[in-house]
Formats: structure tokens, C-alpha cells, sequence
């Protein structure tokens, strides 16, 4: 369906900049979260703070992103 967007409150048309942000920004993740997989198979790590890593990294993102496409709900 197009613009299934529009039917979900909260949810902005966002223009090409920030959308090119948004897809940097998620590119981004995805190398971080390779290198947290990375760091799960590495016997000298230890597992505990790179969970705890993982879970602040992810929280960064999120928020990244939303000060991108700033939803008017939360």
C-alpha cells in the first residue's frame, strides 16, 4: 500500500535530505551491529558489557533516527 504512512498517526512525509539521513544513520547500525556479533563470537570479551553495549548502541540509533523524522507522538 502507498503512503501507509499517512494512516498511522504520529508519522511525517520526510523530505530526500532526510531520508538520505535516515538510510546513512540505519547503514550505519547495520556495521556497528556486524561488529557486535563480532565481539559475541570473540572468547576474550566479556559478554556482559558488550550486551550492555549493544542495548546503548541501539538506543542511540532509535533516537538518531527519531530527531531525524521527528514524530509528533511518542
Amino acid at each position: 500500500m502507498d503512503n501507509q504512512h499517512k494512516m498511522i498517526a504520529g508519522y511525517r512525509d520526510l523530505s530526500a535530505e532526510e531520508i538520505a539521513l535516515v538510510n546513512d544513520i540505519k547503514a550505519l547500525a547495520d556495521k556497528v551491529g556486524a561488529l557486535f556479533e563480532s565481539l559475541d563470537y570473540c572468547a576474550s570479551t566479556d559478554k556482559r558489557c558488550v550486551a550492555i553495549a549493544r542495548e546503548y548502541a541501539q538506543t542511540a540509533f532509535m533516537w538518531t533516527v527519531r530527531a531525524v523524522t521527528k514524530p509528533t507522538t511518542f
